[in-house]
């Protein structure tokens, strides 16, 4: 099987919890509790994950859609900005970008006001915004 985007942001947070950080997981365009990353951190101390989107692929985004990527980056501000999260991972921020379901503007707000001790893992698909590109560290 072949291991994807998600999945390896996910390992990085196993394994900054498994040093003593604290990780949160925000997922966009995902809003389905049985996939198997969300089942599996359930319980793992110092590891949260919050879903915002519908439990069905979108091919033309709708209202909904709209809504869950303005709820989900509210929220994510929130935590990035809230000094009790070490890493946290955007995951599908690229691809809610890319369906304009997300501003690239919130997202460059989001990494250039991030506290420095804020470690920002972000995925999404093979075609990252160039802007948001610019401002990764890898």
């Amino acid at each position: 099987m072949p291991i994807g985007k998600t999945t390896a942001a996910l390992g990085q947070g196993l394994r900054a919890t498994g040093h003593g950080f604290k990780v949160f997981m925000i997922q966009f365009m995902k809003g389905y509790p049985q996939y198997g990353e969300v089942t599996a951190v359930k319980g793992i101390p110092n590891f949260e994950l919050k879903q915002f989107g519908t439990p069905d692929l979108i091919a033309t985004p709708g209202e909904i859609d709209f809504e869950e990527g303005k709820k989900g980056m509210k929220f994510a501000e929130k935590v990035i900005m809230s000094d009790d999260y070490d890493v946290v991972i955007l995951d599908e921020v690229g691809v809610a970008v890319e369906y304009g379901i997300v501003n690239v503007d919130d997202v460059l707000k989001l990494i250039d006001n991030k506290p420095e001790k804020v470690e920002l893992i972000m995925t999404g698909g093979p075609k990252m915004h160039p802007k948001i590109k610019e401002r990764a560290d890898l």
